[in-house]
């Protein structure tokens, strides 16, 4: 009796519960604290308010030295107090979904009291270094507003570096002429790079990814005790913001994206655009090189072209690595990159031309190289990037790419080209497919007209693809135009420190 009459209670609750309609909006919950449906209603919202940071919430400790030791000689003149943390955040590997931990590095720089985070491209700079160098380019009510926390995402920097690929095929890679006929030895290069990060990493290598790198951020948030998060990111980073404005769009805040990659175009198209840019980039180098009257003259195409001729049959030996047409592609690509770098890369040309490669390793080194503090940076923008997409090309179809590509684009074509043969042999991964952003406070997303990373053509329609994407548009050259463009600079900064959402398609001179 007892028995049946507590079946009868509980059928009568449940009864109550769901008589009538509810109104509380439909929330469907999924890994990591995600949410979808109802939550948040469609089309733009407002630019949510600054939430002061939870002091308590992350463990710092100063770190001006190691910071400094690890930029080295470029390291930004005057007084920082860096400092720095580590968060453990979810591995969440396809194997064991939610489980395990990963250390992920931060640093902080800034008196302000709500959290600006930067995170930029798995192949560049850690984001901790990156945050310290654009600190100083900074106007100083945005770092009297925030702090800045530089990430260093998931296999990059101090975040559990990747270092899974073989000197011997790391260097392979590099130093490969894109203009061969043969792909022989790279694709063996690739292979052995696939295997050995396979093994060495194991069931960690298909976690090393924007998908999970965008739940990262989301526990960071938390860490930090602030409603909303407000971040910038570099290039690719941007990727990452994107995925995190899907996954936790109730919790997007005020969002910068310097260079964003192209949402619409495949693997190949993007690609190609790339390629395109490139051209572009170092015609405006070229440009560059006449006003302040460079030891390279008028004819910097001409004479990289023939460096190039003169290194596929007399390459320069060096103690790391090489300077052949390949390695000279990707250092004159980094150089490229980085504006403020421009007149190091056209002494490092003329110096190449005399039979001195040193000034181009300076390029090259943090790519190939790396050290304990900063581990080489293809091994993480490799495994990222192939775990990004699951886009397989076959050779065949690359190499004729390759010369279809070359024809047009003749400084950087083939070299864009071959870069497809990259994932080739690694798993193909098995990622979820992000949710379509219906909701979303504005987002202002700059563009560079000359970007060899993101180009502009692409940023423009990852803006257009946003509930309320504004650009702002910089007629500069080089990746990312924030810290380089004061015009750029002061827009992003009205808009992270007062809300003040510029006009979309506002122009910044060169």
């Amino acid at each position: 009796m007892r028995h049946a009459a507590l079946v009868m209670a509980a059928l009568s609750a449940l009864a109550a519960c769901s008589a009538g309609p509810s109104n509380r909006p439909v929330i469907a919950v999924q890994g990591d604290g995600e949410t979808t449906g109802a939550a948040v209603p469609a089309g733009p919202r407002e630019t949510p308010p600054l939430d002061d940071m939870d002091p308590t919430g992350i463990t710092w400790s100063g770190c001006v030295e190691a910071t400094k030791d690890r930029m080295g000689g470029t390291a930004p003149a005057g007084d920082w107090a860096y400092r720095c943390a580590r968060l453990t955040v979810r591995l969440d590997m396809p194997s064991r979904p939610g489980r395990g931990s990963l250390g992920m590095a931060l640093l902080g720089i800034g008196t302000g009291k709500s959290p600006l985070v930067v995170i930029g491209d798995p192949d560049g700079e850690p984001g901790t270094l990156k945050a310290a160098r654009l600190a100083a380019t900074l106007p100083p009510s945005l770092l009297s507003t925030f702090t800045l926390i530089g990430v260093d995402r998931r296999g990059t920097g101090n975040s559990d570096g990747v270092q899974c690929v073989p000197e011997i095929a790391r260097l392979g890679i590099v130093e490969a002429d894109p203009a061969e006929q043969s792909q022989e030895d790279l694709l063996e290069d690739i292979g052995r790079a696939s295997q050995d990060c396979v093994l060495d990493l194991e069931n960690r290598l298909p976690a090393v990814d924007s998908w999970r790198a965008a739940a990262d951020l989301e526990q960071l948030r938390e860490a930090m005790g602030v409603d909303h998060l407000n971040a910038i990111g570099i290039g690719d980073g941007s990727k990452v913001l994107t995925l995190y404005a899907s996954r936790y769009p109730e919790r997007v805040g005020r969002l910068v994206f310097d260079g964003a990659p192209d949402p619409a175009l495949d693997v190949a198209g993007v690609t190609e655009a790339k390629a395109v840019s490139a051209e572009s980039t170092f015609a405006a180098f070229e440009k560059d090189c006449v006003v302040r009257s460079c030891a390279l003259g008028a004819d910097a195409t001409k004479r990289f072209t023939a460096l190039l001729s003169t290194l596929r049959t007399r390459p320069i030996r060096g103690y790391d690595f090489d300077l052949t047409p390949g390695t000279a592609t990707v250092a004159v690509l980094a150089g490229l990159a980085d504006r403020g770098a421009w007149p190091a890369l056209a002494d490092a040309i003329v110096a190449a031309e005399g039979g001195n490669a040193e000034p181009f390793a300076a390029f090259l080194r943090p790519i190939v190289t790396g050290d304990s503090e900063n581990p080489p940076r293809l091994d993480a923008g490799l495994v990222t990037e192939c775990n990004d997409t699951a886009t397989r090309l076959p050779p065949e179809r690359v190499a004729a790419m390759a010369t279809d590509w070359q024809g047009k684009h003749p400084l950087f074509g083939a070299y864009f080209a071959r870069q497809l043969l990259r994932c080739g042999p690694f798993p193909v991964p098995q990622n979820p497919k992000p949710a379509k952003i219906a909701s979303a406070p504005p987002v202002l997303v700059v563009t560079t007209a000359d970007d060899p990373v993101t180009p502009k053509s692409g940023s423009e329609r990852a803006a257009q693809a946003l509930p309320a994407g504004v650009r702002v548009d910089w007629s500069g050259g080089g990746h990312g135009a924030v810290g380089r463009s004061s015009c750029a600079t002061s827009a992003v900064e009205q808009f992270l420190v007062s809300a003040k959402v510029p006009t979309s398609g506002m122009s910044c001179p060169p």
